[in-house]
């Protein structure tokens, strides 16, 4: 599976440019891949005029599956709410077939109005765990905000409060890759058998250090993770390349927080105790 992985475009923005948007589009629908994410912040300050730009740029892309989520820049302003009107929810779940078959994707909204910061929140956690019930050969999670903290972004502040949470979930139902932006730099960072995959800014140079503006290719198949970085019109290098594993790596309990409804520690203890 093919995927192209935007991010964090900031349209109107005063250091965007279309010319790099155009060209990674142009890019992306001559290669056809099976999927684009676009992973949030779409716009520089949520403003309708913004959003409206935003989605007659991206109209221009002519891949078969093409998903959005909202990101913090997207909500100033209760930009949420153009968002909603212009690319339709803030969260969703997806099915499609794919070369390696079945493909659950759920996208979710970690933004918060007027905040840098992010959350997933515990009111989506059930129907998390539900969009990704049943047999797939892929399952993928979008988001913007980060998991696990980005380096070379200057602090580690900005993964969503309930990371760790966020994470047993995701392990929990054999998600196999994250995909999200947000802080501008590319990486991907393996944890388990789950691979998060961040993008930089496509069509701005709202860069760090010496980095340029960037999208992510991402080929995923049964055992193999590759990440390319392209920039808009110039050039690609390998930014990861893992082996997949074929099965879980080691075992795993979680007696503290993924309990059982019914019973309790205490009657749990008083069993194990009884000789």
């Amino acid at each position: 599976m093919r995927i192209a992985q935007l991010s964090d475009i900031h349209v109107l923005d005063p250091r965007f440019e279309e010319r790099l948007l155009d060209a990674a589009i142009a890019e992306i629908n001559a290669e056809d891949p099976d999927l684009v994410v676009v992973a949030g912040d779409l716009t520089a300050a949520g403003y309708r005029e913004e959003f409206e730009y935003a989605r007659q740029r991206l109209d221009g892309i002519e891949a078969r599956e093409i998903l959005y989520v909202p990101g913090n820049h997207d909500a100033r302003s209760v930009g949420y709410l153009h968002f909603e009107d212009l690319f339709g929810e803030r969260a969703h779940a997806h099915t499609f077939e794919a070369p390696e078959g079945k493909v659950q994707v759920v996208c979710v909204d970690s933004s918060k109005p007027d905040l840098d910061d992010g959350e997933i929140g515990r009111e989506l956690y059930g129907w998390i765990l539900d969009s990704f019930s049943g047999s797939a050969a892929l399952r993928i999670f979008v988001m913007h905000h980060h998991l696990v903290a980005i380096p070379g972004t200057g602090r580690d502040r900005n993964q969503v409060w309930d990371a760790g949470d966020a994470l047993e979930i995701l392990r929990s139902v054999g998600v196999d890759i994250v995909l999200g932006g947000h802080r501008h730099v590319p990486y991907v960072w393996p944890v388990g058998e789950l691979f998060l995959v961040h993008s930089g800014t496509a069509s701005t140079h709202r860069v760090r250090g010496y980095a340029h503006p960037s999208y992510n290719f991402v080929t995923l198949t049964g055992d193999l993770l590759e990440v390319e970085m392209r920039e808009p019109g110039g050039k690609r290098e390998l930014l990861a390349r893992y082996p997949r594993p074929s099965g879980p790596i080691g075992e795993h309990r979680d007696p503290i927080v993924r309990r059982q409804r019914g019973g309790s520690f205490r009657s749990e203890a008083s069993q194990n105790s009884s000789p």
